[in-house]
């Protein structure tokens, strides 16, 4: 039968190996020295075994002590943590966060759901908003943080990755064979003139299918095979595919994903957020070498 653990016994423990006595420790934790020995009496008989050499003048610990202190750090580490992020007014309120359309997926579900269970009492208002609304957004003091798409870092922004732009069509889709070259293109969208002059260097005629500022209304043309589009390397929809095209389609720019955080709002609720950020779109290797709660 598994036996529990005192967290009180524990951290009377740790105040006494601290402080160098039962009197100093008793005084830490606002205790008469007797509550304190009596914590500690209870904690070697709940493990059967003696965590306090009293055979000599002050307090030693054992080899059995010794070890049972380090675990003793580390589960009120987490107790303290779990307490203060559960209750502490710092780990309350609202940040809002302006995000792309075209690179919602697939890190920012999880992200926010990874969030939500680290700081429940935090609540982020998500924006899919075009980049320059995200920026501009962020200059007025809209948002707390925000992701971009460009081609380029703004003095204060960080850049988490850098992606190549690809042709997707419908999965077994034939529609990147056609000349023109028929599109689905968002008209606000940042890409736009890059892929259309890329084409046009190519010899490549094209011509728009079809123009919204919906990326449902895109997908849709696109899964459906009307019409092929760019986007972000593992950004794309799980209805389309990467187009195989052997080189028949020009090669396409690379564009920077950046994280910006507003002056001010650095606070430990951004702060998690943008550190889970940084994890999401990290190379696979540095995240693997990264302590399983660096990111909370």
């Amino acid at each position: 039968m598994r036996r529990n653990l005192d967290l009180t016994a524990l951290r009377a423990l740790l105040t006494v190996a601290d402080y160098g006595g039962v009197t100093r420790a008793a005084q830490v934790l606002n205790l008469t020295q007797s509550a304190v020995s009596m914590q500690l009496k209870r904690l070697e008989e709940a493990l059967g075994l003696a965590l306090l050499d009293r055979s000599g003048r002050g307090v030693q610990l054992t080899d059995a002590g010794d070890q049972m202190l380090g675990y003793a750090r580390r589960m009120l580490a987490l107790n303290d943590e779990a307490v203060t992020r559960l209750t502490g007014t710092e780990f309350e309120g609202e940040i809002v966060l302006c995000v792309p359309f075209d690179i919602v997926h697939p890190h920012v579900p999880k992200v926010l759901q990874r969030f939500k269970a680290a700081f429940p009492r935090m609540k982020v208002q998500l924006q899919a908003v075009y980049t320059r609304d995200a920026k501009a957004a962020l200059a007025r003091g809209a948002c707390d943080l925000i992701l971009t798409t460009e081609d380029h870092c703004d003095p204060g922004g960080e850049t988490l990755t850098e992606l190549p732009l690809v042709w997707f069509g419908a999965a077994g889709g034939q529609a990147w064979r056609q000349r023109p070259l028929r599109l689905a293109l968002g008209r606000n969208c940042a890409f736009r003139p890059g892929v259309l002059a890329a084409l046009d260097r190519a010899g490549i005629a094209w011509e728009a299918a079809v123009e919204a500022d919906s990326d449902r209304t895109l997908e849709a043309a696109v899964s459906c095979d009307m019409a092929v589009y760019a986007l972000l390397e593992g950004t794309e929809p799980a209805f389309v595919e990467r187009i195989a095209h052997g080189g028949a389609l020009p090669e396409l720019s690379r564009h920077l994903i950046n994280l910006y955080i507003r002056p001010g709002a650095e606070g430990p609720g951004v702060a998690a957020l943008a550190g889970l950020f940084r994890r999401a779109w990290a190379p696979v290797e540095a995240d693997a070498a990264r302590p399983a709660l660096a990111a909370v």
